[in-house]
């Protein structure tokens, strides 16, 4: 489900539905996951609270509590800065759009339980395939490393 606290121009909500099933499917993640499209301040606010970094980001994902033998109902929350993904596809020469997908992908990613900081490169392997599938511009992990 999309919710958009933040009007971001050029964002079909349905579109991107559509992208965040088949993103949650490639990814094989199971559950409902809630991608909030929000203000630069609410993704400051959230990444100071939970990572101790007081300061701007473009995407955070936090994983819904599931207890061991239960069917999962939910899966997580993926929350998005609207004007940093404005910036960065300004940036980059490509859509709002495309940039959602992309920061909704690696938000995905990380509620299936993948970790670029952590890994040895699989989930940037993975998101790189992913990006290709869906035809999209680069991946974050692929803009981290450049």
């Amino acid at each position: 489900m999309i919710i958009l606290q933040k009007k971001a121009n050029g964002i079909s909500p349905a579109a991107l539905n559509r992208f965040l099933a088949s993103a949650r499917a490639a990814a094989g993640l199971e559950g409902h996951v809630s991608v909030v499209i929000a203000a630069g301040s609410t993704l400051r606010r959230l990444n100071r609270q939970f990572r101790g970094k007081d300061h701007i980001t473009d995407v955070l994902s936090f994983p819904a509590a599931f207890q061991p033998g239960s069917k999962r109902q939910a899966a997580g929350e993926i929350v998005i800065s609207a004007e940093v993904a404005a910036r960065s596809a300004k940036a980059l020469g490509h859509s709002v759009a495309d940039e959602i997908k992309v920061l909704i992908l690696h938000g995905v990613l990380h509620l299936a339980g993948y970790d670029h900081e952590r890994d040895s490169g699989e989930m940037a392997g993975l998101e790189q395939r992913l990006r290709h599938r869906f035809r999209l511009p680069a991946a974050l992990t692929e803009r981290e490393a450049r």
